[in-house]
């Protein structure tokens, strides 16, 4: 059986801009809905007096959203096609859980921003597109919805298209790493059929385009680092010697032979065999689940890190992050947190707030916390080093999440500078 692609996906955009109906359309469209959710669909339509399907009832699936029509938590979609498998994270629109999106985005490649063609781009979109560029996701899809209510006029499009490129030119972000498709998700215009309508639009339709990206491309490239999750001692007559290191390969590729170092030791040896389940591999590439094993016995447990000797992480006591706060409690200067970063655990102490950022790209300012779903520059002190990369050069090890040690909630998310 031929291996399929995966890509995954964070929606965004602000309420009722149609993340919902067009996810409901996609899962539709690739025959992902199972007969008794459409009849369901179909159903609940008619109740509700529509004449058409409303896709949106395929995801929204909490009480409270179904009776508002909104989204107020993430949800995790699963289609496929014949080529691509696809993992969608329908985040809300409101503001007031911007907190939600960088959940949602954390793990994704691509960003599917909605704009509607009615609003053009809003407040929210800076803010979801500033989360894009901030988590440092792969691609951007925007996708200029509800094109039907404005006569699928081409000049509205091109409007809309202007005002984002003015926006990405303030930031950081490639900006042919996006691209710009009008659509229409309640008609099924140009998602997985191309539009009569738009007859102007020469590009893809939206199913058409995620289906050539290639998750190659779309995968960071950064050096190899191994977080050891578990050591292996089986201890029987048959392995009675052996002893393994188990985890989840980030960045790059560890091969056999490799000169590796030992974090926080700094102890040195040489990878023995690397397995995935019952194969042997030369060679392991990111995302791998697998074991290691090394050539001299080395004391190891879980939360060390295996890295290539040539391609040491800093190691510091002190950091400085960019802090999204996804708590109700505000993070406030002499603050103090369990700091988790990958599988190791330490302690980590408010230094200072640098600033607030604003998320139209239009600056910072002083604050003296952080409060729900603010965005700042905040430095730590920490009761031991920690062996991370920049956010902006390894998304795995550049990254955080600040616990209360009272509640053991999650504070914060924190970006490595």
């Amino acid at each position: 059986m031929e291996n399929r692609k995966l890509i995954k996906i964070a929606t965004a955009g602000s309420v009722d801009d149609g993340k919902s109906t067009l996810i409901g359309r996609l899962l539709y469209d690739t025959g992902s809905l199972t007969t008794d959710k459409l009849e369901a669909i179909e159903k609940t339509s008619r109740q509700r007096g529509f004449d058409y399907l409303d896709f949106s009832l395929a995801t929204d699936g909490l009480v409270a959203e179904r009776e508002q029509g909104i989204t107020i938590d993430v949800a995790h979609i699963y289609f496929n096609t014949d080529k691509t498998n696809f993992i969608v994270a329908d985040t809300p629109g409101h503001v007031e859980y911007t907190r939600n999106m960088v959940t949602g985005a954390s793990t994704s490649q691509v960003a599917i921003i909605l704009i509607d063609a009615r609003k053009g781009v809003i407040e929210q979109t800076y803010r979801h597109f500033f989360i894009s560029n901030l988590l440092r996701l792969s691609h951007v899809v925007v996708a200029i919805n509800k094109m039907d209510l404005v006569g699928y006029d081409e000049d509205v499009f091109l409007k809309i298209k202007a005002d984002f490129e003015a926006l990405v030119e303030k930031s950081n972000f490639n900006a042919e790493q996006i691209t710009f498709i009008p659509i229409s998700a309640l008609k099924g215009e140009n998602i997985a059929k191309k539009s009569n309508e738009m007859s102007w639009y020469l590009g893809n339709t939206l199913l058409d385009h995620l289906e050539v990206l290639e998750p190659e491309d779309l995968q960071e490239q950064a050096f190899a680092r191994f977080p050891v999750q578990y050591v292996i001692r089986p201890k029987t007559d048959a392995f009675h010697d052996f002893r393994g290191f188990s985890g989840k390969l980030y960045g790059g590729n560890l091969r056999v032979g490799d000169h590796v170092t030992i974090l926080p030791s700094f102890t040195e040896s040489k990878i023995k065999s690397i397995q995935l389940f019952d194969q042997e591999l030369d060679v392991a590439v990111p995302g791998a689940s697998i074991t290691i094993t090394l050539e001299d016995e080395v004391d190891i447990s879980r939360g060390d890190m295996i890295v290539k000797s040539s391609e040491l992480p800093n190691s510091e006591k002190n950091i400085t992050a960019t802090i999204c706060q996804v708590n109700h409690k505000p993070l406030r200067i002499g603050d103090k947190y369990t700091l988790q970063h990958g599988v190791n655990r330490v302690f980590a102490r408010v230094e200072s707030i640098q600033s607030k950022i604003q998320t139209d790209f239009s600056g910072e300012e002083n604050t003296e916390a952080l409060k729900l779903n603010d965005i700042g520059k905040v430095s730590f002190k920490l009761s031991k080093a920690i062996h991370f990369d920049p956010y902006q050069v390894n998304r795995s090890n550049g990254s955080f999440i600040l616990i209360d040690e009272g509640t053991h909630d999650t504070v914060s998310v924190g970006f490595i500078v």
